[in-house]
């Protein structure tokens, strides 16, 4: 598994929302977050979709959390952008195993269906708001 790096893109945006903890412009964000305009405007669009950023229109408009940072994960905001985190293609529901026919049977599959809830579960236990520095955050 490897994060793209439209993930870590995402990561960078969500990161420069909560260390502002306010409503910030679409062209702000690209340039604290070294993140290209055309991408953080893509992946904007998306965390909003999701409901992890808000946007709002107008002069006085941007983006902003749409929840507190000590609510929102990295595993959350990785999946949002890559789609479930999986190690090994097998553990795709779509996968179908020319090995075994079932694949709880197989001990590679639970071997790295273990180590993939492990990740997952670290990556969703990281708030947010772990990163942000404590004068930032509300």
């Amino acid at each position: 598994m490897r994060i793209t790096h439209e993930a870590d893109y995402a990561i960078r945006i969500m990161y420069c929302l909560a260390e502002r903890n306010q409503t910030i412009s679409a062209k702000q964000i690209s340039d604290d977050s070294g993140v290209p305009s055309r991408f953080a405007l893509k992946i904007l669009r998306r965390l909003t979709q999701a409901g992890l950023t808000e946007s709002f229109k107008g002069v006085s408009g941007g983006y902003q959390l749409a929840r507190a940072a000590d609510h929102i994960s990295l595993g959350e905001i990785i999946e949002v952008i890559d789609g479930p985190i999986e190690i090994n293609h097998c553990l795709s529901s779509e996968f179908d195993c020319s090995r075994v026919q079932q694949k709880n049977e197989c001990t590679f599959h639970r071997l790295f269906s273990a180590i993939n809830q492990d990740i997952r579960s670290k990556l969703y236990d990281l708030p947010l708001s772990q990163f942000v520095p404590e004068k930032n955050q509300a």
